[in-house]
Order: structure tokens, then sequence, then C-alpha cells
């Protein structure tokens, strides 16, 4: 069944709403809560703790995650997920800071209506600028789904994401630390760099089509980037 109408009532290019809060584990180093509708993580940092695991490099920092699911046991998509955002952090941390430690992330689940991976991606984030865990950037991420006629839909719930063609996970640099080029006219199918930090896409889509997605999720994130500035500024000013 094609998805033409959204049932919140959405545009395709309308986010659902933000809300944002750091600071709430007290045994935590740093801590956010995430949401996005009723998408909700709760991510705690622990660390740097001395020493890395078997294998790691011990002149780098490393960064441990581990991903809790709302009720039952992780399963095989949730060691998928701890294994791309640890990757995913490990790309934006200065690991030369603190050599030969650990740093954990704890991602907890409070909610899953679609788009749960980047909720989580941007939940860390924040908890790691909250536990002083030096970056190289920030980064933010938001997902964009594909209906077989080619829309592109932002942040998508699960009823919705079940009748979409291909969905993707994308994961971008804070905009002021990158510059994205400007559209081509007329629009070209060769790659362009747009400094993604991860891409994660389930189904299958054109090329085209994917670079299009980039192209409304790189807009979507310059927004949610916005959002989280003023969050921290304001809860910042909050506690000062």
């Amino acid at each position: 069944m094609e998805l033409d109408v959204r049932a919140d009532g959405r545009s395709p290019n309308q986010l659902r709403p933000l809300t944002f809060s750091r600071n709430l584990l007290n045994r935590a180093h740093g801590s956010a809560r995430w949401s996005q509708g009723d998408t909700i993580v709760l991510a705690g940092v622990y660390g740097p703790k001395a020493g890395t695991k078997k294998g790691e490099n011990p002149e780098k920092a490393s960064i441990e995650v581990i991903w809790k699911p709302k009720t039952g046991q992780a399963g095989k998509q949730e060691k998928e997920y701890e294994i791309i955002l640890r990757k995913t952090l490990q790309s934006i941390c200065l690991l030369t800071v603190y050599p030969n430690t650990t740093t954990s992330v704890i991602v907890q689940v409070a909610g899953d209506d679609g788009g749960l991976f980047p909720c989580a991606v941007n939940a860390s984030c924040a908890a790691l600028v909250d536990a002083g865990i030096p970056l190289k950037h920030f980064a933010v991420s938001v997902c964009c789904g594909l209906t077989a006629s080619g829309s592109v839909f932002l942040d998508p719930t699960i009823l919705e994401a079940k009748k979409m063609e291909a969905i993707l996970h994308l994961v971008f640099p804070n905009p002021p630390l990158y510059s994205c080029p400007k559209p081509q006219t007329p629009m070209t199918e060769e790659p362009v760099d747009q400094g993604i930090i991860t891409s994660v896409t389930y189904g299958v889509m054109l090329e085209k089509d994917y670079f299009h997605c980039i192209e409304r999720g790189h807009a979507a994130c310059a927004k949610i980037s916005e959002f989280v500035r003023k969050s921290f500024t304001s809860q910042t000013n909050r506690g000062s």
C-alpha cells in the first residue's frame, strides 16, 4: 500500500517534536534523554576509566557501547546497533587525549516508535558533551524513509516504516564544522562529499534516491543541530 498521507498530519519534511534534557543520572559522568515523538532514549556515559580491552590500541582511548532494549534481552538488532554506534562515536571522539582508557556509553531504550538508532545517536552525543568527553565535533542523526513512488519522508514512525521501500539512517557532523556542497543544476548522479559520518540502509534504493535522502537528511540535521545548541545554552544558563 502506497503511503501518501501521514497519519499524524506531518508534511514529508517535518520531524516529530524533539525534547532533550541532560545531567539526569547521578552516578554517570554524563547523561542525556532524547525523544522524537514516542521514541525515547536515555544515554549514560561512564569514564574515562583506566585500561582498554584486549586487542584495543593502548595508545588511544576506547569507546564501549552497551545497548539495552526496553524489555527483554539484547538480540541481533541491538548488537548491530552497538557496533554501528560504537564506530560512529569513535569517529567523533578525540581518542588521543586520554590514551589507554575506556569510556562506556550505556543506551537505554524507553520507547520505540521508529527512528530508534538516530535517536540513540543524538542522545549519546549529547551525553558525551555532558560528560566533558573531548570531541572532534558534535554529531546529529536523522532517519529517512523512501516510499514506492520515490517520495522521501523524514523521521518515519514504526507504522510508516513498515510501508517504506527502504529506510536510511544518516549521521552528519555539526554543520558549522563542515561545508555542504550546493545542489548542482542539473542534478548529477556523481558522488559528492556531504561530510557524512555514518550511513546505514535497510532495503533497496536507487543511487539518485540515496542522494535525495542525503539532501533532505542534511537539511533536517541542520535544524536538529540548532535545536541542540539552543537546548544546551538554555539548560546551561538555568544551571549557572
